[in-house]
């Protein structure tokens, strides 16, 4: 920034009284700028999250593995001065100075989560644990991705906050679901043993561009497999139901959540109360795709796959003002043209 062009000249003197004004302005506009660490910061969601913060004039420091996160889903962000990468697996400690964390690394989907269950589980628990001891030497806010997947199969409908869940501790699902229970204890642990300034959020299914094609998450599969002309794919008879969040909802949902003034500390669910049958999903799709020769086919519904899953968003409302704007054909249309132009169709 040039510091002259906050100077002004009169009769060859100084005007102090204009100077203090900008250096004013100058240190209101240095304040509300942040240095904010994103862990998973190439995945899905991560991505998505760098790119609206440096919209905002933050500087991000995206961290990732890449073992599930790409370089595609942010190579448009490298050329931003406030951007930088950093190749780092969270399991290890890192020293780094930032003024906020957001903690979103780990693997979302089954077909990835399952695929090393050990890590998967070492991510959650061992990542949470190096991330709030950082928060913790900087004294600053942390925020942790939790997940819907906390209620496993819930008795109750919708859910809620104070519900406890209904989850399988030893199935193949449980990496990922008692994991993200573990980091929530971790993280409400360390709030109340040293007053570290939290956030917990816990996400609903989460669509949008910038999903990877071998995502294995319902949308995408149902979107890929339209578009290629293959069977779409439902486990079960597709009675079971979910609740779909378009991305740029998330994101708000989540800076408001980072940013709220009332030490709302949570959890608090943020997804689309809007409820569909798996069925009614892969309907939709094909009716926003007419020119798709794919049929529907039907499979064993796996292991611990939840029959329902709705979220209650009252607190969300109340606490951060927040509800989802964007509707689910409005959705799907934005995510099915993003993955014709990927696969070139």
């Amino acid at each position: 920034m040039n510091f002259q062009s906050g100077w002004k000249v009169i009769r060859g003197k100084w005007d102090c009284n204009y100077l203090r004004f900008k250096i004013f302005d100058l240190r209101f506009f240095v304040s509300i700028m942040k240095k904010v660490l994103i862990t998973g910061g190439a995945g899905f969601i991560g991505a998505h999250l760098s790119e609206y913060l440096l919209n905002q004039g933050n500087e991000v420091i995206c961290v990732d593995n890449f073992y599930t996160g790409s370089k595609k889903s942010i190579v448009h962000l490298m050329s931003n001065p406030g951007f930088e990468l950093l190749r780092h697996d969270i399991t290890f400690p890192l020293y780094v100075e930032v003024d906020e964390i957001y903690n979103l690394a780990c693997p979302a989907s089954p077909v990835h989560y399952q695929h090393d269950p050990v890590q998967t589980t070492k991510t959650s628990v061992i990542g949470a644990i190096n991330m709030l001891g950082l928060a913790k030497r900087l004294k600053i806010k942390i925020l942790q991705a939790s997940t819907s997947e906390v209620y496993g199969s819930p008795k109750i409908h919708p859910q809620t906050e104070d519900y406890w869940g209904n989850v399988n501790p030893i199935g193949p699902r449980s990496c990922y679901d008692e994991g993200k229970r573990c980091a929530e204890t971790l993280f409400f642990d360390y709030w109340r043993q040293h007053n570290l300034r939290i956030r917990v959020i816990r996400i609903f299914n989460t669509y949008g561009p910038r999903m990877a094609i071998n995502d294995g998450r319902v949308v995408s599969n149902f979107i890929v497999q339209a578009l290629r002309g293959e069977d779409i794919t439902i486990y079960g008879d597709g009675s079971q139901t979910r609740s779909f969040q378009y991305i740029d909802d998330l994101i708000l949902g989540m800076v408001k959540m980072m940013e709220n003034k009332n030490d709302f500390i949570g959890p608090v669910n943020l997804g689309n109360p809007n409820e569909f049958t798996i069925k009614e999903l892969a309907e939709k799709v094909l009716e926003l795709m007419p020119e798709s020769k794919s049929k529907i086919i039907y499979k064993e519904l796996p292991i611990d796959d939840p029959k329902q899953r709705q979220p209650d968003i009252t607190l969300a409302k109340k606490e951060l003002s927040w509800e989802p704007k964007i509707e689910l054909k409005e959705g799907l249309e934005k995510t099915i043209d993003y993955f014709k132009n990927i696969l070139s169709l």
